[in-house]
């Protein structure tokens, strides 16, 4: 039985796969140390449930291409997160 040829990515699909694919290891990275550390807690495990249903359903109405303005929209929505997640950091710090 053959493989299916996949198509050949563009180099900014690449570039937004890359970066959504490290926004899913920080945010799981952030899921074990707030169970490790029982801080934040909720907030980790939604947003990694949100990471999952958000990119999964952006990738299927765009239909498999990374550089289609829903997926771009899902990945800068979840740097959102992150910039919140630093600034509640920063402020808890202080």
């Amino acid at each position: 039985m053959s493989e299916p040829e996949l198509p050949t990515l563009t180099g900014a699909q690449k570039r937004w796969a890359l970066a959504a694919a490290a926004l899913f290891l920080l945010a799981v990275g952030f899921l074990g140390f707030a169970l490790n550390t029982g801080v934040m807690q909720v907030f980790a495990v939604g947003w990694v449930a949100l990471m999952i249903f958000g990119f999964v359903g952006a990738s299927r109405v765009a239909k498999g291409d990374f550089a289609h303005p829903l997926f771009k929209a899902q990945v800068m929505l979840h740097v959102v997160a992150v910039g919140l997640l630093v600034a509640v950091i920063i402020r808890a710090l202080k």
